[in-house]
C-alpha cells in the first residue's frame, strides 16, 4: 500500500475515535447534570369517568372458569 493511503486511513480512524469519545463524554456530562436537578412528582391522570368512586384494590370483575369433569 501507498504511505499516503495508510496515513489518510489512520488520520480518519483517529479522528473518528476522538469524535466518539467526545460524544460519549458530552452525553455522560448531560446525564450527570440531569441527575443533579430536582425531579417533579408526576401527577396521575384523572380517572376514567366510569371509575369515579371506585377505591384502589377493589375487585371489579371476577371470572371463575368451571372445572371440567371427566366422565
Amino acid at each position: 500500500m501507498n504511505q499516503v493511503i495508510i496515513t489518510v486511513y489512520l488520520l480518519g480512524f483517529f479522528a473518528l475515535a476522538g469524535m466518539t469519545f467526545a460524544f460519549m463524554f458530552k452525553a455522560m456530562e448531560n446525564i450527570f447534570e440531569l441527575e443533579k436537578k430536582p425531579t417533579k412528582k408526576t401527577k396521575l391522570p384523572a380517572p376514567h369517568p366510569e371509575m369515579e368512586g371506585v377505591q384502589w384494590g377493589e375487585e371489579l370483575l371476577v371470572f371463575k372458569h368451571p372445572e371440567k369433569t371427566e366422565e
